[in-house]
Formats: structure tokens, C-alpha cells, sequence
């Protein structure tokens, strides 16, 4: 039996042990939707930060800091696989290279695009940025709303997660630190 078809048997079997009728119109087709869904939301298992950055370096003299802001990214919390809606801000401080802007955002679906705390995932973010990009700083702030805490648990409607990883000159440089964070904070909790 296809990986495939094991998939769309087992969310059957979810769908019978929730009491729904799996020959019902509307769910005929849901295993299968499901599985693509899954296929797309996890696709970051498949890809690789490292060859979506080497790609888009360019030499540049600027030194100064180049932030990304309002990232918006979906992923799911690795406890109750329920989304995780939010926002990344990314910041670096070139250090002879500068890599294309679309490219900072494709990193944060590489990592968001599997199942996920959050905080691992600003770290994940961060460390991809700092390890090829080789910047003189690099900081991540994520903004995000789990739908863990909202659907289900305390339901804490609208309550937002701020999670932050600094490299370089923003862990070391409080200037540097506080520049980023002024940068970023009027986008926080929008």
C-alpha cells in the first residue's frame, strides 16, 4: 500500500472516530484534500535554507542593518498540530555579501512549513541566516497567535507569543539591539 493511500485511510479513521459518515458527500474527497494539505504545510522537511540563500549572495559594501519586516507565516505547533499564525521581523548587518530580500522569507517557510514550537523556530530562522549569510548580526522576532491556546486549552482568544533570537552585534551591541527593536516594535501585536 502507497504512502498515499495509508494517509487518506488513517484521516478516514480519524473522520469514523469523530462520528462523522466517510461516504457523505461533502468528505468523499477529504481524505485526499488532507493529504495534500499536509504535503504542502510540512513541504519544509524538503527543502534546504543553505541552497535558497548560496543562490542569492551578492557582494555589497553596505554595513549597515537591513531588516525584513511583517513576514507573515502559517505554521503548525508540533503538540496539538494546530496552526501558528503570526509575523517574522528579521534583521542583518551585511558583512560584504547581501542576499536577495525574497529570499529571507522563503527561509521562514522552509522552517515554519513543518511542525513547530515557536521558539525553535526563531532559533532555526536565526542560525540559518547567521550560518550562511555570515553577516555581522542577524535578529528574529516572531509575533504569533496559536490556535492551541485559542481553540482548544485555555482559549485565550487573540493572546499573542513574542519570541526573539540575536546573533553578533545585536546580542553584543545594545545600540544595535535597541535600533532593531525600535525598528520593529510598532509592527508587534497588529
Amino acid at each position: 500500500m502507497s504512502n498515499e493511500i495509508e494517509f487518506e485511510n488513517a484521516i478516514k479513521k480519524i473522520l469514523e472516530h469523530i462520528g462523522e459518515d466517510v461516504t457523505r458527500e461533502g468528505l468523499i474527497d477529504t481524505p485526499k484534500r488532507v493529504r495534500k494539505a499536509y504535503e504542502f504545510m510540512c513541504s519544509g522537511y524538503n527543502q534546504d535554507p543553505k541552497e535558497i540563500l548560496e543562490k542569492a549572495l551578492f557582494t555589497s559594501t553596505n554595513d549597515e542593518m537591513v531588516v525584513v519586516k511583517d513576514i507573515e507565516f502559517y505554521s503548525q505547533c508540533e503538540h496539538h498540530m494546530l496552526p501558528i499564525i503570526g509575523k517574522v521581523h528579521v534583521a542583518y548587518i551585511p558583512n560584504g555579501k547581501v542576499v536577495g530580500l525574497s529570499k529571507i522569507p522563503r527561509v521562514v517557510d522552509v522552517f515554519a512549513r513543518r511542525l513547530q514550537i515557536q521558539e525553535q523556530l526563531t532559533e532555526q530562522i536565526c542560525d540559518a541566516l547567521n550560518e550562511h549569510l555570515k553577516p555581522k548580526g542577524v535578529a528574529v522576532m516572531i509575533d504569533a497567535r496559536h490556535m492551541c491556546m485559542e481553540m482548544r486549552g485555555v482559549e485565550k482568544i487573540c493572546s499573542t507569543t513574542v519570541t526573539s533570537a540575536l546573533r553578533g552585534l545585536f546580542k553584543s551591541n545594545k545600540k544595535t539591539k535597541d535600533e532593531f527593536l525600535s525598528i520593529v516594535a510598532p509592527s508587534l501585536h497588529k
